[in-house]
C-alpha cells in the first residue's frame, strides 16, 4: 500500500477512525469509573542471621539468607502466616482470600522483602501490611531449625512499616484512558482498512486501468443538477463539467487509431452517463471546428433524440432496412458542423442489424465524410450490441462510473470486447467527485463570464450576461443549407458508388 493510498484511505474513512477512537475512549472512561479504587501499602523487612563472629562466617550467613529468603517470599501468603493476622485484625475473611489481597517480594542479591496489600480501605491495608510482616518475622524463627544452643540461626526484623496510601493504586486512570485512546484509534485504522480492501467499486482511474489496460481519456466531473442539464457544453460552456469534455477532445485527438476516427461509446451497466458523455463529446467537437457524425446505435433504449429535442421516429433502422436514404434522416444540430443520425424504431433483431454488412458500409460512408464519428451503443453486460459494434469501428470507449460500477462488471465488459477482437481505445470515468478524498478532478472555475454594460432607460446601467444559446430546431434552416446539402449530396453519391462499399 502505498504512502498516497494509506492518505487516501484516512482521509475517506476519518469519521469512522474518530467514532471508533471515542468509543474506545468512552469505553475505557466507563470502566475506569466503575471500579472500586484500590490502595496498596507496603512494609519492608530484613533478613539477616544471628551467628558468626568472623567475616567468613557473616559471609556464609549472608550466602544463607539469600538462599533462603525466596522460600519466606512464598512462606508470606501460606495460612501458618495469615491465620494469625486475621485472629489479630478481626477480619471477616479466610486465609486463601487474604492471600488473593497480599504479594511479596526480593530483589536479586538482597535480603529486603517487601510485602504489599490491596485494600479498598488505605488504612486496613497498611493494618495488613503490617501485620503480616510482624507474623512472618514470629513464623520464620519457629519453622527454621535451631541452632545448637536453641535460638533460630535466621532472624526476620520489620524495617519499614506501612503507611495509609493517599492515591489508589487501582484503576490508573491515565493509564487507562491513554490505552482506551490507543485502542480504538487501532480499531479505527484496521476498519479503515478493512473497508478499503473489501470495497470493490471502481474509483480511480488507476483501478480502471488495471482491469482495462487501457488508457484514461478523460474524467467528467460529477454534477448534481446532470438529470436537468444533461447538454452542459451547451447550456453551461464555462462550467467545470463542460471544461472536462474539452479535456476529453482534445484527449481523443491523440489516439492512434490507425487512421480511423469511428468510435463506439458504451458502458458496462445503465446509468453510467454514456448517452450524455457521448452527446457532450460531439458538440464539444462540433465547436473545436471537426465535422461530427453522431449516431444512435442504441437500438434498445435510444435517448439521443430524446436529449437533442429532434425527431426520432425515423433513422438508422430506416436506412440499414433500406427504407430511407441517409440523407433522409440524418439531420443537422445546433448550428455547428454536427450532424445526428437518430435510432429510429427499434427493430425485434438490433444485434443482427449492427453486426450487417449495411452497418460496416454506413460505418466506413460516414468515416469518409466526417472527421470524427462516435456511436452511442448500449451497455455491454446487458447485451451484446456494442461488442459486435465495436469490431466495425476503430474502437470503443469504455464510460466508467467512479463509485458506482464494480471492479467484476467493468472485468466482464472489457472480456466482452476482447473476446469478439474489438479495441479498446480508452475509458472515460463520468460522476467523478469533485471534493472530498476520492476526486482527482481539478475544477477550472476561473469565473470568466461574457458580460457587458448597457445604459439603462433610466440613467442607470445594467449589467447584462450572454446566455448559452437553447437547442436549435432540427431542420435545415437550423445551420447552412448549403453545406447541409452538400453534405447530402456526398452521402448520396457515396451509397450509390458500389467501388467505395466495403
Amino acid at each position: 500500500m502505498e504512502l498516497s493510498e494509506i492518505i487516501r484511505t484516512l482521509r475517506k474513512n476519518w469519521l469512522v477512525i474518530v467514532v471508533l477512537t471515542f468509543i474506545g475512549l468512552g469505553a475505557s472512561t466507563g470502566y475506569t469509573l466503575t471500579r472500586t479504587p484500590v490502595y496498596e501499602s507496603t512494609s519492608t523487612v530484613f533478613v539477616s542471621t544471628q551467628a558468626g563472629s568472623t567475616a567468613a562466617e557473616l559471609q556464609q550467613g549472608s550466602s544463607f539468607t539469600q538462599a533462603r529468603i525466596n522460600t519466606y517470599v512464598g512462606l508470606v501468603t501460606t495460612p501458618a502466616v495469615l491465620e494469625p493476622v486475621i485472629s489479630e485484625l478481626g477480619l471477616a475473611v479466610d486465609a486463601e482470600s487474604l492471600a488473593s489481597r497480599v504479594k511479596a517480594a526480593a530483589a536479586l542479591n538482597s535480603t529486603l522483602l517487601t510485602i504489599s496489600v490491596s485494600d479498598p480501605d488505605p488504612a486496613r491495608a497498611a493494618s495488613i501490611a503490617n501485620a503480616v510482616a510482624a507474623s512472618l518475622a514470629t513464623t520464620v524463627p519457629e519453622l527454621e531449625p535451631a541452632a545448637t544452643d536453641g535460638s533460630s540461626p535466621v532472624r526476620l526484623t520489620k524495617v519499614r512499616d506501612a503507611q495509609p496510601a493517599v492515591t489508589p493504586s487501582s484503576p490508573n486512570i491515565p493509564f487507562n484512558l491513554a490505552l482506551g485512546l490507543i485502542g480504538g484509534l487501532a480499531l479505527g485504522i484496521g476498519a479503515a482498512v478493512l473497508r478499503t480492501r473489501l470495497d470493490n467499486r471502481v474509483r480511480t482511474p488507476r483501478d480502471a486501468e488495471q482491469i482495462t489496460k487501457a488508457p484514461s481519456i478523460g474524467a467528467i466531473a460529477f454534477d448534481a443538477k446532470a438529470k436537468d442539464r444533461p447538454l452542459i457544453v451547451h447550456a453551461d460552456p464555462l462550467s467545470p463539467r463542460a471544461e472536462s469534455f474539452r479535456v476529453l477532445r482534445t484527449n481523443l485527438q491523440f489516439l492512434d487509431m490507425g487512421g480511423r476516427a469511428s468510435f463506439v461509446i458504451t458502458s458496462s451497466i445503465p446509468g453510467e452517463g454514456k448517452s450524455t458523455t457521448t452527446i457532450n463529446l460531439a458538440i464539444a467537437l462540433a465547436d473545436a471546428g471537426k465535422r461530427v457524425a453522431l449516431v444512435d446505435t442504441d437500438l434498445r433504449k435510444p435517448k439521443v433524440a430524446e436529449y437533442l429535442s429532434i425527431e426520432g421516429g425515423a433513422g438508422l433502422t430506416d436506412v440499414l432496412i433500406g427504407r430511407a436514404q441517409i440523407n433522409e434522416v440524418m439531420l443537422p444540430w445546433g448550428g455547428r458542423s454536427l450532424y445526428v443520425l437518430p435510432a429510429g424504431k427499434i427493430p425485434p433483431n438490433p444485434s443482427e442489424l449492427l453486426g450487417s454488412r449495411q452497418m460496416s458500409g454506413l460505418l466506413e460512408m460516414l468515416e469518409r465524410e466526417f472527421d470524427v464519428v462516435l456511436c452511442d451503443a448500449p451497455p455491454l453486460l446487458p447485451v451484446t450490441d456494442a461488442a459486435i459494434l465495436a469490431r466495425a469501428t476503430s474502437g470503443a470507449m469504455m464510460v466508467v462510473s467512479a463509485g458506482r460500477t464494480t471492479r467484476h462488471q467493468l472485468t466482464l465488459a472489457t472480456t466482452a470486447l476482447t473476446t469478439v477482437g474489438a479495441k479498446v481505445a480508452g475509458f472515460v470515468m463520468s460522476m467523478v467527485p469533485t471534493r472530498g478524498p476520492d476526486s482527482y478532478y481539478t475544477s477550472y472555475g476561473y469565473g470568466y463570464g461574457y458580460s457587458y454594460t448597457e445604459p439603462a432607460k433610466n440613467g442607470r446601467s445594467q449589467r447584462k450576461t450572454r446566455q448559452a444559446p437553447g437547442p436549435a430546431k432540427a431542420s435545415a434552416n437550423s445551420t447552412d443549407s448549403a453545406t447541409f446539402d452538400e453534405l447530402g449530396l456526398n452521402l448520396r453519391r457515396a451509397s450509390r458508388d458500389p467501388s467505395r462499399e466495403s
